[in-house]
Order: C-alpha cells, then sequence, then structure tokens
C-alpha cells in the first residue's frame, strides 16, 4: 500500500513536524473506489475549510492534484490525508513555513454485514467531550477523547461507543456521526461546542431534504435518544449502521434509516 510526503513516496516524517509535536493539523479518511475518492468534495471543503480555521495556508490546488494521482495508484481501499502545519521549532507560536501534506492508505475494512443488516449496539462510554467552540466540527488531530473511550470496552458485542459531552448532551460515535427519528423529523446532534461535523452526515443531511424528510440539527438529550423511534450511525466509509440497542432500550431497524442507507450505499458503490 502506498504512502505519501508531500506528493512522494516516503515512509517518514521529520521530528519536527508540527501534527506530532502538537496534534497541530487536520484529517480526512475517504473510501476509494475505482481510483477516486467517494464524497471528495465534500471532504476537501471540510479541510479547506478546517485550514482556514487553524491559519494553515493550504493550496488547495496542489493538495487535489496530490490526492488525485493518490488515488489512482491506490484504486481501491480507504486514503487517509493528514494536513500539517509543517516543520516548527521548539514552542507553541505557529511556525510560518509550508504546510506538509501526507497521504496514507489501507484496505476497506471487512465490517460484519449484520452491522448493517441487524444493526449494533452501542456503548455508553463514561469519557466526556470537552466543549470548545473554536475546535467544533473540525476532524483535528487531537483524538485522545476517542482514544480513551475506545478503550473503555473489549466486548466485541459493541460495535461503537456512545459520546456525550461534559453536559450530557448526546453528540456522537466514537467514529460515527449519530442521527435518531422522533415524530417523523430526522434529528443529529448540534456540533458547535464539541464533535466532527462528518462528510456523510452533510451528505444525508442535504439528501434527506432533497426528499423532502422534515430534518433539525439542535442539542439532544439522551432521554430523547432513548425515547426515539429509530436511530442509526454514519460514516464516510461504512455508509449507515441501524442502532438497535443502548443501556438496555431496544430499537427495530426503521423506514427512514433503511431509506437513508440506501442512498448511503449506493454513494459507496458507485
Amino acid at each position: 500500500m502506498p504512502h505519501w510526503v508531500d506528493g512522494q513516496p516516503a515512509a517518514s516524517l521529520p521530528l519536527v513536524d508540527r501534527g506530532l509535536a502538537y496534534g497541530d493539523g487536520l484529517f480526512e479518511t475517504m473510501a476509494v473506489r475505482g481510483g477516486r475518492p467517494v464524497l471528495l468534495e465534500r471532504h476537501l471543503t471540510r479541510v479547506t475549510a478546517g485550514c482556514e480555521r487553524l491559519h494553515i495556508r493550504l493550496d488547495a490546488d496542489r493538495l487535489r492534484s496530490e490526492l488525485s494521482a493518490f488515488c489512482v495508484e491506490l484504486e481501491e481501499g480507504v486514503a487517509k490525508l493528514i494536513v500539517t502545519r509543517g516543520d516548527g521549532q521548539r514552542g507553541y507560536a505557529p511556525s510560518t513555513g509550508s504546510p506538509r501534506h501526507v497521504l496514507q492508505s489501507a484496505a476497506m475494512p471487512a465490517y460484519p454485514e449484520q452491522h448493517a443488516e441487524q444493526g449494533v449496539s452501542l456503548y455508553p462510554c463514561t469519557t466526556r467531550l470537552a466543549e470548545q467552540p473554536l475546535l467544533a466540527g473540525l476532524k483535528h488531530l487531537n483524538r485522545l477523547e476517542q482514544v480513551l473511550a475506545r478503550a473503555e470496552w473489549q466486548d466485541a458485542g459493541y460495535a461503537e461507543g456512545l459520546m456525550r459531552d461534559v453536559s450530557g448532551r448526546v453528540i456522537e460515535g466514537v467514529f460515527s456521526n449519530l442521527f435518531l427519528v422522533a415524530g417523523g423529523v430526522l434529528v443529529t446532534p448540534d456540533l458547535q461546542r464539541c464533535g466532527v461535523a462528518g462528510v456523510m452526515r452533510a451528505e444525508l443531511l442535504e439528501q434527506a431534504q432533497a426528499l423532502g424528510i422534515a430534518c433539525q440539527v439542535r442539542d439532544i438529550e439522551l432521554d430523547e435518544l432513548l425515547g426515539a423511534e429509530e436511530v442509526f450511525l454514519c460514516n464516510s466509509l461504512y455508509g449507515v449502521w441501524p442502532v438497535r440497542q443502548l443501556q438496555g432500550r431496544h430499537w427495530p431497524v426503521g423506514p427512514l434509516t433503511r431509506k437513508l442507507q440506501a442512498l448511503a450505499r449506493h454513494l459507496l458503490d458507485r
């Protein structure tokens, strides 16, 4: 599997890279089909917007060119793009050098088919997401909260974990975004305080609105989640997984979940 740094095959990074020292950067994880990244424009839009918020001087045309060539070589699998601020000296003051582009490849994860067909159980993580509006929504390199949350369970019966913020609001899965259906309305948590605004989440919201499905982006408390009619997870690799169980509450796989799952599958398979 190929790995590139700044457009060239490589297997290492300089020790002074700020991504390594401070987590000073962003990343995207993309499914690649037929040499092309799925949902490419959404991924590029997110990383570009993230770099603007972090004041990283991204060359979007150069990045697009490198990513396109890398995915052609990869053909099928997963491409992970990491953009760091580049090399820096000791101390937190941002460097003024050029950003670094790292591209890594991997085989597509072999998720059990039953996750998509029958649904998954959610582990109720005790690790809470800190509130930081300046970083909210970004897929930045500081993922220690997710590392700690994923370490909470080893039981293979749980495919994902539910993450809440320090106030107890429902936010997302450890590596997924979350939706529920309440009164026929599609609802997903507001991510203005914390959480990752996923590209599949954005795509499903847009597709649902185009189909005339009522959608809301707002705060969700745990009691509302447990009382929902349908619950599902999504990300840019597996599409949609129905949630069948959390804390003793069981859900059937509902019709809206199946409709959006079919849309996601079409995006990932084409």
